[in-house]
């Protein structure tokens, strides 16, 4: 299973980061299937990749730490695919998400680590 995870320090109220976030992942054509106040899950539109290659996005905010100007959030992408080449679709989209994310003009992008 591939499996790619980022986290962020984003300089927003974190009420404003959720709906943001909801729409930016809609953008890069994602079905937002589940959301509550600090959490996101969407997945890829069936019918562009095999099923096994459909990446599942969960974006996790952190209310715990949030003050009124920052906030953390990290996304976990993974999909059934078997990461045998680098660039695995998985890790494709990965790389678009987080350019996205870290490219916004919503918020101000403090920093960023992917692991």
């Amino acid at each position: 299973m591939a499996r790619y995870t980022c986290s962020f320090l984003l300089s927003i109220n974190f009420e404003q980061l959720l709906p943001l976030i909801v729409e930016l992942l809609q953008d890069c054509s994602l079905n937002v299937m589940y959301y509550t106040s600090d959490y996101v899950m969407a997945r890829e539109i069936p019918g562009t990749v095999p099923f096994s290659k459909l990446v599942t996005v969960e974006a996790l905010i952190d209310k715990s730490t949030a003050t009124e100007t920052e906030t953390r959030m990290s996304i976990v992408m993974k999909n059934e695919e078997l990461p045998l080449q680098v660039e695995n679709h998985c890790r494709q989209l990965f790389e678009y998400i987080k350019e996205a994310i870290e490219h916004s003009r919503h918020w101000h992008l403090i920093e960023s680590l992917a692991g």
